[in-house]
């Protein structure tokens, strides 16, 4: 029998997960680092990107700055998902959540969360699959900016950050509204592509299965970093490594928070 304590769950908090919330030790500084753990298959994530994202654009058209760094930090809902045999998402949170009633309205009320936030939830097309190379897409994004764009950004992560922001959004659409298998190398591509990322070599890193693989080793570096600090709860958003928000909070509680860490 499965352990009931790593099944993941959806909570009233907004966040999918499998476990406890760790927390980490606050120390409130000027500059702001956000590494957000999180899975392009959780709602809570995606819901909880809006909220966050709108927040900072709140704080930015009320002339706050911010010195924000954001970093998207890989977490996997369900580590052992056959990679290559997606479900329908309705089966799979029926089989997880006790029945096709109680998951179809769980399905619903997140849909109308979504909405409420301006995103677009087709449940009834989603596909739940294997995540790890969606992830390991977002860790060549990532790579990939740092090292064409560290000359012109002072070696600084911003330009990073944007691409992996857009591609993030391109695969959580792609899963969430459109229906697309996201554990598949040219659906993959498509989502990188359509955000302007183009890279020759991408299908073929991302089938590749080797363990020296940078992107694969990333990713479990990512997990590593998130075990460390006792993540077992998505989304989480670490502020500077030094405290935890946990769940899908409102863009105002963001609001509140960010202007307490930035410049007085």
């Amino acid at each position: 029998m499965a352990n009931p304590e790593c099944a993941p769950l959806i909570n009233q908090r907004g966040a999918e997960r499998g476990g406890h919330i760790g927390r980490l030790h606050a120390s409130i500084v000027a500059a702001v680092r956000v590494e957000i753990a999180s899975d392009v298959v959780c709602p809570w994530c995606y819901i909880g990107k809006r909220r966050f994202e709108r927040a900072v654009a709140s704080l930015a058209d009320d002339g706050v700055t911010l010195d924000l760094q954001v970093r998207h930090r890989a977490y996997l809902l369900d580590p052992h998902a056959p990679l290559d045999s997606p479900v329908p998402v309705r089966e799979a949170y029926a089989r997880k959540f006790g029945g096709e009633q109680h998951a179809e309205r769980i399905l619903a009320d997140v849909t109308k969360v979504a909405a409420d936030e301006g995103i677009t939830f087709n449940m009834h097309r989603a596909i739940r699959a294997n995540t790890m190379r969606a992830h390991r897409l977002l860790k060549i994004v990532e790579r990939h900016a740092l090292e064409n764009r560290a000359i012109d950004h002072g070696a600084t992560n911003g330009g990073a950050a944007d691409l992996q922001v857009l591609v993030n959004e391109s695969i959580m659409r792609a899963y969430f509204t459109e229906g697309k298998d996201i554990s598949r190398v040219d659906t993959l591509v498509e989502c990188a592509e359509r955000v302007g990322f183009n890279h020759a070599a991408l299908a073929e890193r991302l089938s590749s299965e080797a363990p020296d693989e940078p992107s694969l080793r990333a990713v479990q570096e990512d997990l590593a970093w998130v075990a460390a600090r006792d993540i077992a709860a998505v989304p989480t958003f670490v502020i500077n490594d030094s405290f935890a928000v946990p769940g899908a909070q409102d863009s105002a509680t963001f609001e509140r928070l960010l202007k307490r860490l930035g410049p007085s």
